[in-house]
C-alpha cells in the first residue's frame, strides 16, 4: 500500500482541525420544582379535596339558562374557531416533519428531443428530429444517524400538543367570560330592582311631603327637594336597563350571534358562589389541571428537541439516491432489456467551513430554549399567585357581604324610623334626605359586593384549571431540567 504523502495528512488535519464544532454552547435555562412555591401560610386554612373543579364547573351555580348558553357558546364561538385551526396547523407541521424522515420514492416519464440542423452536423444526425424517451423510478433517503431528523418530529409534535392544550384553555376562558357576563347581567337586574324600590320611596315620600305642605308642616323647598328625589331614581333605574341590554349584546357576541339573540336572554336565577375546596398540593396539581402551564411545559420539551435538531447538523450525514428505468432514441425498444438502466448514489457530507451558520443555529436553538424556560416559570408562578389571589378575595369578599349586610340592616331600621318621625309630623325631611341616601348606597354597595363574590369564586375556578386534566403522554414537570444531547464524534 503507498504510503500518504506529507501534504495529504497536513490537508486531512487541517480539515478535521476545521470542522464546525458545538463547543461552549449550551442552554443556561433551568425550571423552577414546584415544591419551592412555597404557598402553606397563603392558603392556610382553606379546605382541601383530592379532586379539583369538575369539567363542567359552572352547573354548580344552579342555572339551567346559564348551562345552555355556555353549551351554545362553546358550539358557536369563532374564536373556538381560530384555536382549532392553529391545532390543524400545527398537526400538519408535525406530519410534514415525521414525512421528512421517511424514504421517497417517485416515478418519471419524460421525454426530450432536437433537431439538429444540417448546416452544424451532416446526415445522418442532421437534418432530423431525436428524441431520447425515459421511464424511471427513483428512491431518495436520508439517514437519520444522530437523531435529528426524529428530534425536529418529536419537536414539531410537542408544538401540536402545546396548541391543543392551548385550545382546551380557550374554551375555558371562553366559558368563564360567558360566566363573567351573566353575572353583570344579573347584577343590572339587582340593580334595576333597587332603582325600582328606590323610586317607589321618592314617590311615596314626595306625597307625603305634599300632604305636609298643605297643612303647611313643610314649605317649598322640603316639596323641590323630594321632587328631585323621583327622576334621580329614574335615572338610576334607565342606567341599570342600559347596563341589562349591554349585558345581553355582549352575551350574544360570545355566543357567536347577533345582539338579537340576547333579547331573548331571561333574567338570571338568584346565583350563590361555588363552595370550593383546593387541591391537597397546589403547587403540583397545578402542572397537570392549569392549561397554560401543560401547554408551557410542551413548549419546554419541544424547544430542547430544537437543540438536538441543531446539534446533530454538525456530524456527518448519510444520503442515498437510486434510479431504474429505460432509456431510448424513439419509442421503439423503450422497455426492452437494452434500454434499461440503473444508478446508486450514495453520498456522505460533513459541514467543514460554513462561516458560524451551524453555530449561529444552535445558539439560536439554546436561546429559544431559555425562554421557553423562562416563560413556564413565569407561568407556573402566575398560576400560584392566581389561586392566592383567588383564596383572599374569596375570604376578604365573605367578610364585606357579612359587614355590608349588617350596614345595610342598619340603614333601613334608620330609613323605617325617620319615616315613621316623618309621618307622626315630629320628624323633618331632612331627617329622611340623610338616611336615604346612605340607604341607597348600601343597597348598590351591597349588590356589588355579592357580584364581586360570585365573580371571585369564577376567576378561582379558572385559577384551578376549571377541569382541565392533562393527558397520559404530558411531559413531566422536570423536562425543562433536561438539556437536549447529541453524540460526541
Amino acid at each position: 500500500m503507498r504510503p500518504r504523502t506529507p501534504a495529504f495528512t497536513l490537508g486531512l488535519i487541517l480539515a478535521l482541525a476545521g470542522c464546525a464544532s458545538t463547543g461552549g454552547l449550551e442552554p443556561s435555562g433551568s425550571a423552577l420544582d414546584p415544591a419551592q412555591l412555597h404557598a402553606e401560610r397563603s392558603l392556610a386554612d382553606a379546605p382541601l379535596r383530592a379532586d379539583g373543579p369538575a369539567a363542567d364547573w359552572w352547573r354548580v351555580l344552579g342555572d339551567p339558562q346559564l348551562d345552555a348558553l355556555i353549551d351554545e357558546a362553546l358550539a358557536g364561538n369563532p374564536g373556538l374557531a381560530v384555536a382549532d385551526a392553529r391545532v390543524r396547523l400545527a398537526q400538519a407541521a408535525a406530519g410534514a416533519a415525521d414525512a421528512a424522515r421517511k424514504p421517497e420514492l417517485t416515478a418519471n416519464a419524460g421525454s426530450s428531443g432536437i433537431r439538429i440542423p444540417e448546416t452544424v452536423i451532416e446526415p445522418p444526425l442532421g437534418g432530423h428530429y431525436s428524441a431520447l424517451n425515459t421511464l424511471s423510478l427513483k428512491f431518495g433517503y436520508g439517514f437519520d444517524l444522530w437523531g435529528g431528523k426524529r428530534a425536529a418530529w418529536e419537536a414539531a409534535l410537542g408544538e401540536a400538543r402545546a396548541a391543543e392544550v392551548d385550545a382546551q384553555a380557550a374554551r375555558l376562558l371562553l366559558s368563564a367570560d360567558v360566566t363573567r357576563a351573566y353575572l353583570a347581567l344579573a347584577n343590572a337586574y339587582e340593580r334595576l330592582d333597587l332603582a325600582r324600590d328606590e323610586r317607589t320611596r321618592a314617590e311615596r315620600t314626595l306625597e307625603l311631603t305634599r300632604q305636609r305642605v298643605q297643612a303647611g308642616i313643610d314649605n317649598q323647598l322640603q316639596l323641590r327637594q323630594a321632587e328631585a328625589a323621583v327622576p334621580a331614581a329614574e335615572q338610576r333605574q334607565a342606567a341599570a336597563q342600559q347596563d341589562i341590554d349591554t349585558a345581553r349584546a355582549a352575551l350574544a357576541a360570545l355566543l357567536g350571534r347577533g345582539p338579537d339573540r340576547g333579547l331573548a336572554i331571561e333574567r338570571p336565577r338568584p346565583l350563590a358562589p361555588a363552595a370550593l375546596a383546593l387541591p391537597s398540593n397546589v403547587p403540583a396539581d397545578l402542572l397537570g389541571r392549569r392549561p397554560d402551564v401543560v401547554a408551557a411545559r410542551w413548549r419546554v420539551q419541544a424547544a430542547g428537541k430544537r437543540i438536538k435538531t441543531a446539534k446533530a447538523a454538525f456530524y456527518p450525514n448519510l444520503n442515498l439516491a437510486a434510479a431504474v428505468g429505460f432509456a431510448a432514441l424513439g419509442t421503439d425498444g423503450l422497455l426492452t432489456a437494452p434500454s434499461r438502466y440503473y444508478q446508486f448514489a450514495p453520498a456522505l457530507s460533513l459541514p467543514l467551513f460554513d462561516g458560524g451558520r451551524l453555530r449561529a443555529n444552535l445558539a439560536g436553538a439554546d436561546a429559544q430554549y431559555d425562554v421557553a424556560v423562562a416563560q413556564y416559570n413565569q407561568t407556573l408562578v402566575n398560576a400560584l399567585r392566581d389561586v392566592a389571589d383567588g383564596v383572599a378575595a374569596l375570604r376578604a369578599l365573605d367578610a364585606q357581604v357579612d359587614a355590608q349586610q349588617r350596614t345595610l340592616d342598619s340603614e333601613r331600621s334608620a330609613f323605617d324610623l325617620a319615616m315613621q318621625r316623618y309621618r307622626a309630623g315630629v320628624g323633618s325631611y331632612l331627617e329622611v334626605l340623610t338616611v336615604q341616601q346612605p340607604l341607597i348606597a348600601a343597597e348598590q354597595q351591597l349588590a356589588a359586593l355579592r357580584t364581586a363574590r360570585l365573580d371571585a369564586s369564577v376567576q378561582l375556578i379558572e385559577a384551578l384549571g376549571g377541569g382541565f386534566r392533562a393527558g397520559a403522554d404530558a411531559p413531566p414537570p422536570a423536562v425543562a431540567q433536561t438539556r437536549a444531547a447529541a453524540p460526541t464524534p
